[in-house]
């Protein structure tokens, strides 16, 4: 199988590349990138006034198979992904079973293998069942083909379990990822705490709750040299601490979602369930404090935390509703209207926080374009507008936060491992 991707405006900030090139794929690999390349292929895509980038390294995608497949499936979510660029996830371990031993981990492989439309990696548990009692045996979980471990969805309360799942990591080689979140100061809260929390007469989230625990877990990392990612930093506080960290040498590296970049609390206000994730929508001082540190770089990596939910599960009320929003086919939108076009960041730097830095932080060989790499390419029509609408997404569950919004730029073509997974 061969690929020849024409005249296309080819980004890849590693290896210093912002040009109209060609891309010729043979087999899983990329052969050559030049100008004008004269090359027969089987299929040739025409990129002209198309934006050609790395396939996107989602770090953060709940699959929800196996046990919860009402919800999504490794078939539907990758579909999904495909259509949104990204060719390769890290499946979250918090499924039923959670992903906490080889037998678990070994049925998930071979649903991976039977149905995955892109890359699929595994996050392992930190502790059995997830629930921050007794710790994953990590090195049997590592030679199982897990990349890194995390509780996800729950944090580990105590210190000196937490401090002893970062030695076992760093002798196993793993990384740790922390879902930071100190659930006595969060006290079953369901929005941002504060006038909004108030009026609407429902329980806040503090910022406390998260960025207690996110200095917390990197001090605990530092004490043991393992090297922790933190998910789906929301409040400004987190920037800071993770900044002074990185200043002083911590081996700490962070992620953000495109709804903390996006929205504020007061989309809450209409009491749209699709609003509702955890940690929580913040205050506008928050979604200011998020751009700036993906802007001056405190910020590594954009993940969707890809969270589906049935109808009834969101379409209730809110108290009761499940947290969580899908994002596998809008993250590179919002990106490009959120960050692009507000002048947070160039193509250059919204490229590397979607496809390299996540590759590089996972120890994956992903997320660049060179002769040689493994053929993963999404061509974009940067200039697209579309509106999100719930019949067309690919995605199971259909809960976005951006339904009914107009986002810029959409994918073309999706190229995984030199085959097309998605042509639009």
């Amino acid at each position: 199988m061969s690929i020849l991707i024409k005249q296309g405006r080819v980004i890849d900030p590693v290896n210093k590349i912002d040009a109209v090139l060609d891309i010729f794929i043979q087999e899983d690999k990329i052969s050559k990138v030049g100008q004008n390349l004269k090359v027969q292929a089987a299929t040739v895509i025409d990129a002209a006034d198309k934006i050609v980038i790395p396939g996107i390294v989602d770090m953060h995608v709940h699959l929800r198979e196996p046990g919860r497949e009402d919800k999504e499936t490794v078939a539907s979510a990758t579909a999904a992904a495909a259509k949104g660029g990204v060719t390769t996830v890290l499946a979250m371990p918090n499924t039923q079973p959670a992903m906490d031993c080889a037998a678990s981990v070994e049925l998930l492989w071979e649903i991976i293998k039977k149905t995955a439309k892109v890359n699929v990696q595994v996050c392992g548990a930190i502790t059995k069942g997830r629930l921050g009692q007794e710790l994953c045996d990590s090195a049997l979980l590592k030679k199982t083909g897990v990349i890194a471990l995390s509780d996800d969805g729950s944090s580990v309360d105590n210190d000196g379990l937490m401090q002893e799942a970062f030695a076992q990591a760093k002798k196993a080689g793993l990384l740790v990822i922390c879902h930071s979140e100190d659930k006595k100061l969060s006290a079953k809260g369901v929005i941002n705490l504060g006038f909004n929390s108030t009026r609407l007469g429902l329980r806040g989230v503090s910022n406390a709750s998260e960025y207690t625990r996110v200095k917390r877990d990197i001090e605990l990392a530092q004490q043991t040299g393992c090297p922790v990612h933190i998910a789906h930093v929301s409040c400004r506080e987190s920037v800071e601490i993770i900044a002074r960290a990185k200043q002083q040498g911590a081996r700490v590296t962070c992620e953000t979602a495109p709804h903390y970049f996006s929205f504020t609390e007061e989309e809450v206000l209409g009491y749209d369930t699709n609003m509702k994730m955890n940690p929580p929508l913040r205050a506008k001082e928050d979604l200011e404090a998020v751009r700036e540190g993906l802007r001056n770089g405190t910020i590594d990596v954009i993940a969707s935390d890809h969270a589906p939910h049935t109808e009834n599960e969101k379409d209730i009320e809110f108290d009761r509703a499940e947290f969580g929003v899908v994002g596998l086919e809008t993250e590179l939108s919002a990106g490009i209207t959120e960050l692009l076009d507000k002048k947070v960041l160039d193509w250059g730097q919204l490229v590397q926080k979607l496809c390299f830095n996540p590759a590089r932080i996972l120890g994956l060989e992903r997320g660049s374009i060179a002769e040689g790499c493994f053929a993963d390419i999404a061509v974009v029509a940067a200039q697209d507008l579309w509106t999100v609408q719930k019949q067309a997404l690919v995605s199971k569950s259909k809960n976005s936060c951006f339904l009914g919004r107009e986002l810029k730029g959409r994918v073309e073509y999706t190229v995984c491992n030199g085959k097309i997974v998605y042509q639009k």
